[in-house]
């Protein structure tokens, strides 16, 4: 009987997204947010720090990640090793995204739009990073839900998983990509 650890080929988890080696890409991070949190104990207030931060190659590799520690360096490296754990591959067509699509995550909602090339990267705060950091320079984005950092940065990454290329298509529906066209 094999494990997961040894054998972890497409063909027996084709659910499962291939791993990206972070140290093969030169990859850039940005801190999005940081939180000052507390925890109530018996003595008072316990205080800590959460950050968010985004890594990307700017070549189609971008990922997410969370750290909490009681010192705010400490808590971005944390956040910046496991975005470095989550990366994901994005189609890129030219400069843009190849088609329009909605991320959902909890209660955020963001609208990803192609958009024609020059037109730079029309979206807000933790949106912007994430497709920065991705390589995508044109793009719009509206929120249609709610606009917590953390919960746009997980509708973006969502929206991001869902989109495919022309081959993908292709192949899901049968046919090759030339007949597609037509």
């Amino acid at each position: 009987m094999k494990t997961a650890l040894n054998s972890n080929t497409k063909e027996e988890y084709p659910h499962m997204a291939s791993y990206i080696d972070p140290n093969q890409l030169d990859l850039e991070d940005r801190v999005v947010a940081i939180n000052r949190v507390t925890k109530v104990v018996k003595g008072g207030r316990r205080l800590r720090f959460a950050a968010i931060a985004i890594v990307g190659d700017k070549h189609g590799h971008v990922g997410f990640g969370t750290g909490k520690a009681q010192e705010v360096p400490e808590a971005i490296r944390k956040a910046v090793d496991d975005a470095q754990k989550n990366l994901i591959e994005v189609p890129i067509v030219g400069t843009t995204i190849p088609h329009e699509v909605i991320g959902h995550f909890g209660a955020g909602e963001v609208l990803l739009k192609p958009a024609v090339e020059g037109s730079g990267v029309a979206a807000g705060g933790a949106v912007r990073a994430v497709m920065e950091l991705a390589g995508i320079v044109d793009v719009t984005s509206k929120s249609l839900g709610r606009n917590t950092p953390i919960n746009m940065i997980r509708a973006t990454m969502a929206g991001l998983e869902q989109l495919k290329t022309k081959e993908a298509v292709a192949e899901l529906r049968g046919i090759s990509a030339t007949q597609l066209q037509d």
